[in-house]
């Protein structure tokens, strides 16, 4: 226990959210919503016990698997019309170890362990009961009124007569909404901020909210530039090895009435490979199968095959070592459940939309928005690009930032172009994919 009492982190994570259906667990650049803050507060290693205030099965299920316990919440505290003060006092009423809560939110996924650490810090020194977090702002504020009866609005805080440069001012200070922290006497007198208030002032860059549609893109491209990834990035991605069917391909092998096998791969794909290479990043494919389609893929690339691989971790680590590399320097994107040990290790992992094993997914920090073969490692790649950008900006800050996203994005004629393999005839073979999502190998 840390001193001064038990100290709790929750996330307030309602199953009904109206303006984003299911907002809490929705992917943020491959990442449900809330594991973003939860893997900040887990990896802060500053409170006795991380938290999810929930009333849904499905945000549950992620709260776990990012490593919180769950509070199952009452319905007298899920109601559209409940405030996030009414479900903290029910939390804690439950919760008689709990000394003090920090409610961290969930739609704030620009969060650091640093922050976190940085609060903290301030709250342990006994100066102050409560503290919330702040982004400063340079806005000149009017009153709202009444335009159709006529009323004229009067200016809030400033003086038009005398209206200051932006490098004049020092700005105001609002609320951001990512941190509350009190202690539990605060909250059940009906506070979240009361007795000796402090604020922590955050970056612009960190203070993003999300509430509805639009606010969606914005906060992705925010959280790949500023986001927490975690904590093994400091040597920055070297390697990636992606696995080919249903990674590549949508996982169907076509076979014509002569014997020729025929897969699709995405151009954007390639295009995101040969930006990977570009930058010196080595690009390897791993494979269950022996297929000659996949040779003429990897040779059209450059790239280094590995196929008729039974054990692909062996094969990955193989590479690895080979290359003088640290786990964290690899990335891996996988589909099946062949691939879950190469998740599990990679310092990145992710896997398309339209993965077929649980186990593969658990392990898979990021999740594309895209299936095998349509996108979905261009959009990996790009996370890798980013990635990448903040470890060297994190070395050196005078770096300027590179935009991944120009770089990987493909023309309009490569994004409708679908380069298709063509290869001698082999044995036939014919890989199918079941609505159950099983999937076999038929040799004719």
């Amino acid at each position: 226990m840390a001193s001064g009492g038990h100290l709790s982190a929750l996330v307030l994570a309602r199953g009904g959210s109206k303006g984003i259906p299911l907002k809490n667990i929705k992917p943020l650049a491959g990442v449900p919503l809330i594991g973003w803050v939860l893997r900040a507060a887990k990896h802060s290693a500053v409170f006795d016990s991380i938290w999810v205030s929930t009333d849904n099965d499905d945000i549950e299920r992620v709260a776990k698997k990012f490593g919180a316990k769950v509070h199952r919440r009452s319905l007298e505290v899920s109601k559209d019309s409940t405030s996030s003060l009414e479900t903290i006092q029910e939390f804690l009423k439950q919760h008689d170890e709990v000394d003090s809560v920090m409610n961290i939110q969930a739609t704030s996924p620009c969060l650091h362990p640093e922050h976190l650490q940085e609060v903290i810090s301030m709250f342990r020194s006994g100066q102050y009961d409560s503290i919330f977090s702040v982004v400063r702002r340079h806005h000149f504020r009017w009153q709202e009124v009444n335009i159709k009866e006529g009323e004229v609005t009067v200016p809030l805080g400033h003086n038009p007569a005398k209206r200051l440069r932006r490098q004049d001012w020092s700005g105001e200070l609002c609320e951001n909404g990512s941190i509350y922290l009190a202690t539990r006497k605060i909250i059940e007198d009906g506070y979240l901020q009361h007795g000796k208030v402090g604020y922590y002032e955050m970056k612009a860059e960190h203070s993003v909210d999300i509430d509805i549609d639009i606010d969606w893109p914005i906060a992705e491209q925010r959280v790949l530039c500023y986001g927490y990834c975690g904590e093994q990035q400091a040597a920055g991605i070297q390697l990636v090895v992606s696995a080919i069917d249903g990674c590549l391909t949508d996982d169907h092998l076509r076979v014509s009435s002569s014997g020729e096998e025929h897969s699709t791969f995405c151009a954007s794909d390639m295009a995101a490979i040969r930006t990977l290479q570009g930058k010196g990043v080595e690009v390897r494919f791993l494979s269950d199968l022996n297929l000659t389609v996949h040779t003429k893929f990897a040779e059209k690339l450059v790239c280094k095959l590995k196929q008729g691989t039974a054990d692909k971790l062996s094969q990955l680590n193989s590479w690895r070592v080979k290359l003088g590399l640290g786990w964290e320097q690899v990335a891996y994107f996988g589909y099946d459940s062949s691939d879950a040990g190469c998740l599990q290790k990679a310092g990145l992992s992710g896997v398309p939309l339209s993965a077929v094993s649980d186990l593969a997914k658990s392990y898979a920090r990021f999740q594309s928005t895209l299936s095998g073969g349509q996108g979905a490692f261009r959009q990996f790649a790009l996370f890798v690009q980013e990635t990448n950008e903040k470890t060297k900006v994190g070395d050196n800050q005078n770096a300027p930032h590179h935009n991944a996203v120009d770089e990987l994005a493909p023309s309009k004629q490569e994004a409708s172009e679908k380069a298709k393999v063509k290869e001698d005839p082999p044995p036939k073979r014919h890989r199918k994919t079941h609505a159950d999502g099983a999937t076999h190998v038929e040799t004719q």
